[in-house]
This record gives structure tokens, C-alpha cells and sequence, in this order.
């Protein structure tokens, strides 16, 4: 019997089938721009907080870092500010892969997107306890010896050249490679449930460390507490992850801080953003960590 045009059993004909296609592709559109959005609001709004968070404090080189609760929760605000931007692909692609999954009816709970990225900032947060207790290790064990005029200046030069140095190594190429390839980490790395998402968010942030880890002791040898150096640090992390030239960008990276510490070597009070400890612009800003 043939069906009536007007029957549910008509199939629905070439212009129906492309509005049909194009709801959900407006759909995924929409929650990727959604997704995006939210990851930079936040990292606007922590670049925002850290700006707060810092104002008035030393922003040279060897810093004190403080008292621990303010320092530690300080670093998880600026790695939200810095790295958010960087690992957008990596967390569209966890969106989009449960996303298909939830559409076949194999995904599990909501809300693994924040859980993944807790996990990433669980690691961030981790490493910088680790950095904490570095920088108290090294202050109390060697006293002065890495004061700015001392050891210290050639201490931050030693810390740039080996992080431009780092960018050529194996190790920092696996790292990337991890960074820059989402789809690859995803389904390399999948597990289910709310669990599954921070484990994966924290191999990520694992993986990210490996692969950032020198230029965040680059960023410590320039002043750890500056917004400028942090905008610099976080710009160069982006440009390796996400332009499409990596070869390219890795170069440049490793360009841009090779030239760093030849100016710091040879002619720091040049060095654009650079407060020299010591300086007149030093003693203005002197952190008071009795404060914190």
C-alpha cells in the first residue's frame, strides 16, 4: 500500500535531510563556542585575580614566594590564566568524544569536562607545592649565595639557556607531541566514569608539565610574580601548542629565550619588564610577606 505523503511513514525528502544534518552541526558548533568561551572567561577572570593577588609584591627574579597557603593558591590561579587557552583543543576534543558516546548511549555521568580539567589542575597544583619547596630548600640551605649579585644572575642565565636548550630535546618533543595531538591523547587514553575524566585530566596535566616544566623555571629566573613575564611564559607555551607550524614555533620559542639570557647575561637594566633586584623599581615593590 503506498503511504500517504502526509503519513509519519513518508521519508523525509533532500531539503529535510539537510536541515535534519544541520541541527546537530549547529548543535556541536554551539557547544564548542560555548566550551571555548568558558575556558577563556576563566582565564580572563584569573589573569584578572592574579593581577589582584600580586599587586605591590617584588617582580624580580628570586622572589620569596611567601607563606604557603597564599602561594599555592596564587599558582593555581596563574595556571588557570596561563594554560586554559592552550589545552581549549585538548578539552573540546574530551567534549566532543563524550559527547558521540552520550549520543550512542555509551557515555556515563555529566560533568566530566570539569572534572577533566580539575584534574589538569590538580597536577599544575601538585608541581607547584614540588616548586614551593624548592625554592624554600635552595633559600635555606644556601643563604645568600643566590642573591642577584652573587650567583644569582648567572643562576636565571644558566635556568633560560637550558630551558631554550630543552626545546630540541627528545623529551620535550614526545611531550608535545602529546600536547599538540588531542584526538591521538583521547582515544589513546580513554576511561569511563567521573574517575576516568580526572585520571585523564591528570595524565594531560602530566604530559603538559613534561612538556612546559623549563619554561616555568624560565619564568621564575625573570620574576615569578610579574604579570609581564607570565604573559610572556604563557604566550610562548601557546604558540608551540596550538599554531600549526611546530616546527616553527619551537624554534622561535627557543629563539626568544636564548636571546633572554644573553640580554640578562650581558645588559640586564635592558631588558624590557625585567626589575632588577636591587634597583630602584625593586625597592618600590618590595613584597611584605608578613601580609600573607
Amino acid at each position: 500500500m503506498a503511504a500517504n505523503p502526509g503519513s509519519p511513514l513518508t521519508s523525509p525528502g533532500p531539503p529535510e535531510l539537510a536541515r535534519l544534518r544541520r541541527g546537530p552541526a549547529r548543535d556541536l558548533l554551539a557547544g564548542q563556542l560555548v566550551a571555548i568561551g568558558a575556558l577563556l572567561a576563566l582565564a580572563a577572570v584569573a589573569w584578572v585575580v592574579t593581577d589582584l593577588r600580586m599587586a605591590g609584591m617584588d617582580m624580580g627574579p628570586g622572589t620569596d614566594p611567601g607563606a604557603f597557603g597564599f602561594y599555592i593558591s596564587t599558582w593555581v590561579v596563574m595556571m588557570a590564566a596561563m594554560m586554559f587557552p592552550s589545552i581549549a583543543p585538548m578539552v573540546l576534543m574530551y567534549r566532543n568524544v563524550q559527547r558521540g558516546r552520550r549520543a550512542r548511549g555509551t557515555a556515563g555521568a555529566r560533568g566530566t569536562t570539569i572534572l577533566f580539567v580539575a584534574g589538569y589542575l590538580l597536577v599544575w597544583g601538585a608541581s607547584g607545592v614540588l616548586g614551593y619547596a624548592v625554592l624554600k630548600a635552595g633559600r635555606a640551605w644556601a643563604g645568600d649565595v643566590f642573591a642577584w649579585h652573587s650567583a644569582g644572575r648567572w643562576t636565571a642565565v644558566a635556568v633560560i639557556a637550558a630551558a631554550a636548550a630543552y626545546e630540541f630535546t627528545s623529551l620535550k618533543g614526545a611531550c608535545l607531541t602529546r600536547c599538540r595531538g588531542p584526538l591521538a591523547f583521547i582515544l589513546g587514553n580513554w576511561r569511563d566514569g567521573r574517575l576516568g575524566a580526572i585520571e585523564m585530566g591528570t595524565e594531560h596535566g602530566l604530559w603538559c608539565i613534561g612538556c612546559c616544566w623549563a619554561l616555568m623555571a624560565a619564568l621564575f629566573a625573570l620574576g615569578a610574580m610579574s604579570i609581564a613575564w607570565m604573559l610572556v611564559i604563557g604566550a610562548l607555551i601557546a604558540a608551540e601548542k596550538l599554531l600549526p607550524w611546530r616546527g616553527t614555533a619551537v624554534t622561535a620559542v627557543a629563539v626568544v629565550l636564548a636571546a633572554l639570557a644573553i640580554g640578562v647575561a650581558l645588559a640586564p637594566d635592558r631588558v624590557p619588564a625585567l626589575t632588577v633586584p636591587g634597583g630602584a623599581s625593586t625597592s618600590s615593590m618590595s613584597m611584605s610577606t608578613s601580609m600573607h
